[in-house]
């Protein structure tokens, strides 16, 4: 069975989240998704949605599902998986809200280490929103508003309506140059930049877009460096590869995400997701999703060298090529 696709809806305190949230679950685009939220109640669903309330989980009459986490999230998901194994329940994917001062490399980076769900969910994209009057000044100010928007596959700018975007998507692309941004209309987001796609290395195709136009130093040496190459890469120098990156930055290296072209199996691409030092067992798409078969990734970090992944990488395809 394939494994679910998840989201994860991170932003500072303040920026909207629950408001995206709210209106999302009202979609019946958005039926059969299971959200987690930190304290349900913030979400503040209006009553005319509920069907049943339980302890721990909501349904509601757009067919969505909303639990809140009263310990921990990967044992929070691994009772929704059991349920929905067991018939109670049914969900085709999962959304994640953390909390507004809530790092998101560690959820990540836990729920990829847990040997319980490996296999069963797969991480398709980071949200983050940003706070179009006030988001210049928090990411200036506050290190965790920062790392949520250097993780981020999407920055959502939520209240556009009141001022200009242009400051804030500038601080923003300081810290991560590589993801497209999007704006809410009045706390409405598309249900597209919400919702994990049909299949999770799908989001891959519109951020690597931009990767060869997103290599960039940053503020506080976060800097965006891009591996765009046509040659296909053996399986065990992949591996290699990757193992070797997480050695050397461990949590320097924020985010590595892209589509690799394996030489063993060059029509079905590898698709890469990594947080920090932790990377998710490979997903693989069952054909490229445009004529473009070039390997596409994307390392956002601290102290990343401009060009260092592409020595690595070529370094370690010469020892294995001179150990085969």
């Amino acid at each position: 069975m394939a494994p679910l696709p998840l989201t994860v809806l991170t932003g500072f305190l303040g920026s909207g989240k629950t408001t995206i949230l709210k209106h999302a679950l009202a979609d019946p685009a958005f039926a059969g998704t299971a959200v987690i939220v930190n304290e349900f109640g913030a979400v503040g669903l209006d009553h005319d949605l509920l069907e049943a309330a339980e302890e721990d989980l909501v349904a509601l009459s757009t067919g969505c599902l909303c639990c809140a986490v009263r310990g921990d999230l990967a044992l929070t998901i691994g009772n929704l998986l059991a349920r929905r194994t067991a018939g109670e329940i049914a969900f085709e994917r999962l959304v994640i809200e953390t909390s507004g001062l809530a790092d998101p490399a560690p959820i990540v980076q836990g729920l990829a280490l847990d040997s319980d769900l490996r296999g069963k969910i797969q991480l398709a994209r980071i949200v983050a929103t940003v706070d179009a009057v006030t988001g210049a000044e928090t990411l200036a100010n506050h290190p965790e508003a920062r790392k949520q928007a250097a993780f981020a596959d999407v920055l959502v700018l939520t209240k556009s309506d009141l001022v200009a975007t242009e400051p804030a998507v500038q601080a923003a692309r300081r810290f991560n140059a590589s993801a497209p941004t999007v704006t809410t209309n009045r706390g409405r987001l598309a249900p597209e930049h919400l919702l994990p796609p049909a299949t999770p290395a799908r989001v891959l195709a519109d951020t690597l877009a931009l990767a060869e136009d997103a290599e960039a130093e940053h503020t506080e040496g976060i800097a965006t460096v891009t591996l765009v190459r046509p040659e296909p890469v053996p399986a065990i120098a992949l591996t290699l590869f990757l193992e070797a990156l997480a050695e050397a930055c461990g949590p320097d290296l924020l985010r590595v995400k892209g589509l690799v072209q394996i030489a063993e199996a060059p029509d079905t691409p590898a698709v890469v997701h990594g947080v920090q030092h932790v990377f998710h067992a490979l997903d693989w798409l069952e054909a490229w999703p445009t004529d473009d078969r070039n390997t596409r990734l994307v390392f956002i970090g601290r102290r990343l060298m401009p060009g260092w992944p592409r020595l690595l990488l070529q370094q370690i395809e010469r020892e294995v090529a001179a150990a085969a």
